[in-house]
């Protein structure tokens, strides 16, 4: 029998051995209680900063910084906002080369309570879009649909900014929004959105982002999603051309026109002429 333990007592010191990097991250207890690893909560993910930002505008791409100013990346992420106001945004995992969906929703783990999970966001829906006076941001009142191991639970709108710090620096970011995960109490939700893809013609903005979860649910992770907008950055196109039912009617200066100087219609399509008189 000590024979059988000393083998046993050998072979885990030889383990320790081969996984020493592996045990680097980890301390005794958490080798314990979980030997494999199993990691449901992305503590020390990092925000990824993208070296340029790509734009897409009349069927073309290329990098802002070689004909575009911070300005002009502004006011077309307000334009394509603007007229998405009020829209459902579809969110979706994706590859930040190609800009093509491998997901139609996003996933963090997440960890409630004891209960390992999975933090699931597909869409979000913009509530309000506005100028912030004074400054170059534009402020946004957020509502993402967000779910975990299938419960949908009831969350509170998110106050976002967007801003272009440069043509390479484009952040949105909220101040944290609350959700009740449990009947513990509310989760407090962050997310930081750095932007390096705008497609003006299709309506697409995508980049890497880092959520995080504090409170009774927490977790979190990074990687690259992609903002799904139903409609394009262009035209802005106000009603400039009255409709049918407001056509005939008369504006108020006509109206006093007439009442000082009355028209005769039935000089109108008639054969009499009118000369002038002579003085």
């Amino acid at each position: 029998m000590s024979g059988q333990i000393r083998q046993k007592i050998i072979l885990s010191a030889l383990c320790l051995m081969l996984s020493g990097c592996y045990l680097r991250t980890m301390n005794f207890k958490e080798f314990v209680s979980n030997p494999l690893n199993e990691q449901t909560v992305v503590e020390n993910s990092r925000l990824r900063q993208p070296s340029s930002v790509v734009v897409c505008r009349s069927k073309q791409c290329a990098p802002a910084e070689l004909s575009m100013s911070r300005e002009y990346i502004h006011n077309s992420l307000l334009h394509l906002l603007q007229n998405n106001s009020r829209k459902t945004a579809l969110i979706c995992e994706a590859d930040p080369s190609s800009h093509v969906c491998l997901e139609n929703y996003i996933q963090l783990p997440i960890k409630s309570g004891v209960t390992q999970a999975y933090f699931y966001v597909d869409s979000v829906k913009l509530t309000d879009v506005t100028v912030a006076r004074g400054n170059q941001q534009i402020n946004l009142v957020l509502n993402y649909d967000v779910s975990f191991n299938g419960q949908t639970p009831d969350c509170l709108a998110a106050k976002t900014i967007l801003f272009a710090k440069s043509v390479s620096n484009i952040i949105m970011e909220d101040s944290g929004y609350m959700c009740q995960m449990n009947t513990i109490g509310q989760t407090s939700i962050k997310t930081v959105f750095s932007i390096d893809y705008i497609d003006l013609d299709y309506g697409y903005i995508g980049g890497y982002y880092s959520i995080g979860l504090s409170g009774p649910t927490y977790g979190g992770g990074t990687g690259y999603m992609l903002l799904r907008l139903p409609k394009d950055a262009y035209p802005l196109a106000p009603s400039l051309k009255a409709n049918a039912k407001t056509a005939h009617m008369k504006t108020k200066a006509e109206e006093l026109l007439e009442q000082e100087v009355p028209v005769d219609n039935s000089l109108v399509n008639s054969n009499v002429q009118i000369f002038p008189i002579n003085r």
